[in-house]
């Protein structure tokens, strides 16, 4: 009895351990891979915003920007961004699994890490990355942030769905929508236009749709990267956004839903609400 009980002991300490060991490690991947992508800025001109820059854009871009940006406001260099909501963890039994997360963005180049935490019961956390830069995206799920779930990166499909990812939430970074060397828009109609981001071989295209008041009130692609199993399929996708409130002189959506739009019908997967944004502005 006294030896099981010490092997008992023994097992629980090694599972603590383990389990810090994992949420050490995954930390520390994290803090280089986001000061990788510091080191990577480089330098936006002119640092503020003008009106002029506006001109030539389609006119619901025109509407939107003048909505959430200020004249001469600072363009943006990076933003650091706090998250937490639910995801879809299993749709078949819509089983939805709370997340609580922190993201960096880097305006030039466009970069992101999205960091999320998952748990899925007492003491066992599944560690998220979601993250693009130089070309590369990447999503890595890890159980203790030991265990490998998913580590997908290095595929063209994969760098699209990220650098799309990015696209998606750039009303978190409104400047960034600006027009410039890697960002076009074009017109579809009075409450649409397509905005497509360049970085270097990747490229991607949005549907941007806006509201009576000229804010972004969802994005659509006809056909984003989705992982069934170990197969990627495009698949329709749409995010929607809302809860406008003023961060530094600059609107930007607090809460949203992401989904994908299958023959079935929707089926979202995200939900979240931003609880803290840190700006870092152009000096």
């Amino acid at each position: 009895m006294k030896s099981i009980l010490i092997i008992a002991v023994v097992v629980a300490i090694g599972a603590i351990v383990a389990v810090w060991i994992g949420a050490w490690r995954w930390q520390k991947h994290s803090n280089d891979y986001r000061a990788a992508l510091i080191t990577s800025q480089q330098p936006i001109a002119p640092a503020n915003y003008n009106p002029r820059e506006l001109e030539g854009l389609p006119a619901p871009v025109q509407k939107y920007l003048r909505a959430v940006l200020k004249d001469s406001q600072p363009k943006l260099k990076s933003a650091q961004i706090s998250t937490e909501g639910k995801f879809l963890l299993d749709a078949e039994k819509d089983k939805w699994v709370p997340f609580t997360a922190t993201q960096l963005f880097t305006a030039n180049p466009p970069a992101f890490d999205w960091n999320a935490r998952m748990p899925m019961m007492p003491g066992m956390n599944v560690y998220v990355q979601d993250a693009y830069a130089k070309e590369e995206g990447v999503l890595h799920a890890a159980m203790f942030g030991l265990i490998d779930l998913a580590n997908l990166r290095g595929t063209t499909d994969v760098a699209q769905g990220e650098l799309m990812r990015y696209l998606a939430e750039a009303m978190w970074m409104p400047t960034v929508l600006l027009p410039s060397q890697n960002l076009r828009w074009e017109a579809i109609d009075d409450n649409k236009a397509r905005a497509t981001l360049t970085d270097g071989s990747v490229s991607v295209a949005l549907e941007f749709r806006f509201n009576a008041e000229g804010l972004v009130e969802s994005i659509y692609s006809p056909a984003r990267s989705r992982t069934v199993g170990k197969e990627v399929m495009p698949a329709p996708w749409q995010g929607r956004f809302w809860n406008y409130q003023t961060h530094d002189g600059m609107r930007v959506p607090t809460e949203g839903e992401i989904e994908w739009l299958l023959q079935a019908g929707p089926l979202p997967y995200w939900r979240g609400k931003v609880t803290d944004i840190a700006y870092e502005f152009v000096q």
